[in-house]
């Protein structure tokens, strides 16, 4: 099958790799030339993916089976159209349009659905937002409509802070839409991601729960298992089952959670591997995510995901700008034992821009903090370099 990768960060380098494996041609796209995936994909191509015109001309170019989006930064309503032609759109051409955009994802699963979620408004301009977060209340946290890994995201403490908030978010956001939501803050014990991969003609499956730790609005650990009572967890299963039914297609998705006092709280959805999820290149389960996300697309039953070690993932992050970013330490976390690394080929770097990641794993029956202390220490012995 000929599959058009939208987007070719990390995540969809290690799509392609689990393409590749099993005889998939893959042609990746991204804004930029030796983005990550085009490193390891068939061909590459080079596009403002907000240009539907541009987007319409690859599509016709290289008449793919499969159209894979990897960001949220894509003209998705172009989507549609592409189905009609009779190309598969992952998981689906209303899923990657709800999804790509917070304010569908959330009125579908809180109006349509009644999902449990933080009480939420939108905001369009700054005098908007000051409006919203008087009908939402202080502390609440501000978020672009379209971003990903946390950009534009912050949290309102005091009235001071709405405009910073404001203009952070406008800077942060994806896409030509210049609107945010604005969320009550939920005091929440824990957060989780929770993998579901939709099949056709074959059960729903879950993978075991991930946890995860965030910073500036970006993943900095995750953890699988994640410690989550069956109450819990049956709630959160329930949930995502409904919403990914609703969505439709075939595919993995990262369904992120809190988990309170007061029950389980959707969160957000994202229709594709999830950062949080690069956790299980540790081989924690028998299909890590991006095997999971690949076999659904193509109809391949799955059987089971069965989880086989304890492990966790830890970021590597860039410091500073370079042109040529190079990496110390590699040595030294190349001689640990149960512990892996992934350097993602990036080929800038910039204050606090994901590089790689640090993987650690152990048994079933070690305590999963152990496991994530290793994988935190151990990030800290790989420097990235200008």
């Amino acid at each position: 099958m000929k599959i058009l990768l939208l987007g070719s960060g990390e995540l969809g380098k290690e799509f392609v790799i689990a393409a590749q494996r099993i005889g998939q041609t893959i042609i990746a796209v991204d804004s930029y030339e030796n983005a990550p995936a085009m490193q390891v994909a068939h061909s590459f191509e080079v596009i403002n993916m907000l240009d539907g015109e541009a987007l319409d001309r690859i599509v016709a170019k290289h008449k793919p089976d499969f159209i894979v989006p990897e960001i949220e930064a894509i003209r998705t309503e172009r989507f549609y159209d592409y189905e009609k032609q009779g190309i598969t759109v992952v998981p689906s051409a209303k899923a990657a349009n709800f999804t790509m955009n917070r304010k569908a994802i959330r009125d579908l699963a809180s109006k349509e659905l009644g999902l449990r979620t933080a009480k939420y408004q939108y905001a369009t301009s700054a005098e908007e937002l000051q409006k919203a977060v008087q009908e939402v209340g202080i502390p609440c946290v501000v978020k672009p409509l379209m971003s990903s890994s946390g950009k534009g995201q912050s949290t309102i403490k005091t009235e001071s802070d709405i405009e910073k908030a404001w203009q952070y978010a406008v800077a942060g956001s994806r896409g030509d839409v210049i609107e945010v939501i604005v969320e009550a803050f939920v005091n929440f014990d824990s957060e989780i991601t929770l993998l579901t991969i939709t099949q056709n003609g074959n059960p729903t499956l879950f993978c075991a729960p991930i946890g995860h730790r965030q910073e500036r609005g970006d993943y900095q650990e995750s953890w699988q298992p994640a410690l989550v009572s069956e109450k819990d967890l049956y709630e959160a299963q329930d949930m995502a089952e409904k919403i990914t039914e609703a969505l439709g297609g075939a595919g993995l998705f990262g369904v992120e959670f809190f988990l309170t006092n007061e029950g389980v709280y959707f969160s957000e959805l994202s229709p594709r591997p999830h950062d949080t999820g690069m956790v299980t290149l540790a081989g924690t389960q028998n299909f890590n995510e991006f095997e999971l996300h690949l076999r659904a697309i193509l109809s391949l039953p799955i059987f089971e995901i069965t989880l086989e070690k304890a492990g966790a993932s830890a970021v590597i992050l860039a410091s500073e700008d370079s042109t040529n970013p190079t990496f110390t330490g590699i040595e030294k976390v190349a001689a640990l034992p149960k512990t892996d690394f992934r350097i993602f080929g990036k080929p800038t770097s910039r204050p606090y821009r994901r590089m790689g990641v640090v993987l650690s794993h152990d048994s079933l029956s070690t305590p999963i903090n152990e496991v994530i202390e290793r994988a935190k220490e151990t990030a800290k012995s790989i420097t990235v370099n200008s």
